[in-house]
């Protein structure tokens, strides 16, 4: 019998002690915040933010239930709430155990029409306590319009939707491959004319949209074009594209047309392959891109094939963070000043089966983290059939990266059919292994590379990039492609308008950017 008044005492006492450890008493007023303001990064109008986190602390020694955690708008805000793993906009009674703190999660979906219309903010507060005295940290958000350009959708008997498309061919077993697509058109009832885009909204395309046979796309300076996941731009047979970026004077590049991806947020700002392309299909024709950044692409540039002539004309185009390839050209026809590449995760730019390229004072760099990638690449095959490489001259261009090997051939057909020039260009070419030795193509020394520099180590004729991690591709002071590029006639301005000098004063320097004190 002793021992069991033992045992109920033992347990009365144990079950006594954790109900005092758990009393909670209302507390007002003396909670922290991580922070006082939650700032939500800049949303597109009706889609939703990402996620973002407030860590509430109870400093004190006692457990406290908080009365109520809701927002200044109750349930007509267009924030949205989760505490404690439940979602919603009001809270009561939330306990929090002494010198403990719990997260508080916040996002936000709103329309432009609820944002104030002299700044586009869309505001509210997070309120803690009671309706008579609240601790409040504010809510604060962006809220851009936007044309949306997306695939229709029908809905099925079953309640699938399916969606507008376009066929890409077939698979090896014969069934058709399509992806989601709509085409554009003058006369769309939301969006207008979609074939003209201005620099009055950005545009956010879902899906791929399509440039159709015969129309054309015409970009205007300062244009800012978004891409969904998977989404991307497609100009069709006897279609062009006209991308009419200008140079711009301020940091904001206002006269830039940007081509990117639908995350707005900072750390989504250089996060390769969150889109697909924008593919020149074989039988487009006249197509340009002057003054344009693309970025955050699988293949930032697709072209498939041409009909005996020029399809497409680079100017003062930037091309960054592509998962894949920044230019990737298959049997392409293709000119290119003032291109600068970086930062792809198998080459800048790949002139595959065969084709014609002319590149002049260009800047490919890579610096992708793989030992495999390339600035450039060049092939005259896919697989079995060889494709004959009429041309690829590069002129004052500069091919670096990371790697040993900045320039990379895959030769499969004769000579007579793989041609080839370097002039005045810069190559990192460091063969280590003494591989590549006895390899015709790269006889550095030989008629195909007229006075071109050899890097063969990180400190011989290193062109001292700023910071090619970064993307910043300018020349610093003692690169050595200064003064040793080929004077042109005609001659034209650097990327950045930069007036490249002639002899007898001096010659310009090679790549995209002419050094500037």
């Amino acid at each position: 019998m002793k021992n069991y008044s033992y045992i109920f005492i033992v347990l009365f006492v144990t079950l006594f002690s954790c109900r005092n450890d758990f009393d909670f008493e209302p507390s007002v007023g003396n909670l922290s915040f991580s922070k006082d303001t939650v700032y939500l990064d800049t949303v597109f109008t009706n889609i939703g933010s990402s996620t973002y986190t407030l860590k509430v602390f109870n400093n004190s020694n006692k457990n406290i239930s908080i009365p109520k955690i809701q927002l200044g708008k109750g349930e007509n805000s267009n924030y949205r709430l989760m505490v404690d793993g439940l979602p919603g906009k009001i809270f009561e009674n939330v306990e929090l155990l002494a010198n403990d703190s719990l997260y508080v999660f916040v996002a936000v979906t709103s329309d432009v029409a609820d944002a104030n219309p002299s700044d586009f903010l869309y505001t509210d507060q997070i309120q803690f306590g009671t309706d008579s005295n609240f601790q409040k940290v504010e809510l604060v958000t962006l809220i851009q319009d936007a044309y949306f350009i997306y695939p229709e959708r029908t809905q099925n008997p079953d309640n699938t939707y399916t969606y507008e498309n376009i066929s890409l061919g077939m698979d090896e077993e014969g069934n058709p491959i399509t992806i989601k697509a709509s085409i554009l058109t003058e006369t769309d009832p939301i969006n207008g004319d979609e074939l003209h885009w201005t620099n009055t909204k950005p545009y956010v395309i879902y899906g791929y949209a399509v440039v159709p046979n015969t129309k054309t796309l015409v970009v205007d300076a300062g244009a800012r074009i978004h891409f969904h996941a998977e989404s991307g731009l497609i100009i069709a047979d006897d279609a062009s594209l006209q991308v009419n970026g200008t140079l711009s004077t301020t940091e904001s590049l206002e006269n830039e047309v940007i081509f990117e991806g639908d995350r707005l947020e900072p750390e989504f700002s250089e996060i390769p392959g969150q889109w697909g392309t924008i593919w020149f299909t074989l039988g487009s024709v006249n197509n340009s891109i002057d003054y344009a950044t693309i970025k955050n692409a699988t293949v930032g540039i697709l072209v498939t094939g041409n009909e005996g002539s020029e399809n497409l004309s680079l100017n003062n185009v930037q091309i960054y963070n592509c998962s894949n390839v920044g230019l990737l050209a298959r049997t392409g026809y293709i000119s290119g000043n003032n291109m600068v590449t970086n930062n792809c995760g198998e080459a800048g730019i790949a002139c595959t089966f065969g084709g014609n390229y002319q590149f002049t004072h260009c800047t490919f760099g890579n610096y992708w983290p793989s030992p495999s990638q390339s600035a450039v690449y060049i092939d005259d095959y896919n697989g079995a059939p060889e494709f004959a490489l009429e041309n690829a001259t590069f002129t004052n261009c500069i091919l670096y990266g990371s790697n040993n090997y900045a320039l990379v051939f895959e030769k499969e057909g004769i000579d007579a059919n793989f041609n080839y020039q370097f002039n005045n260009c810069l190559i990192r070419f460091n063969d280590t292994s003494n591989q590549f030795t006895n390899n015709p193509l790269y006889q550095f020394s030989g008629s195909r590379y007229d006075t071109c520099l050899i890097a063969t180590n990180s400190s011989t004729n290193n062109p001292k990039f700023m910071e090619p991690t970064e993307n910043n591709m300018k020349i610093e002071e003692t690169s050595a492609a200064i003064n040793n590029g080929q004077n042109l006639s005609p001659n034209f301005n650097d990327i950045l308008g930069q007036i490249r000098p002639s002899p007898p004063n001096s010659n310009p320097d090679i790549g995209a950017y002419q050094f500037n004190n």
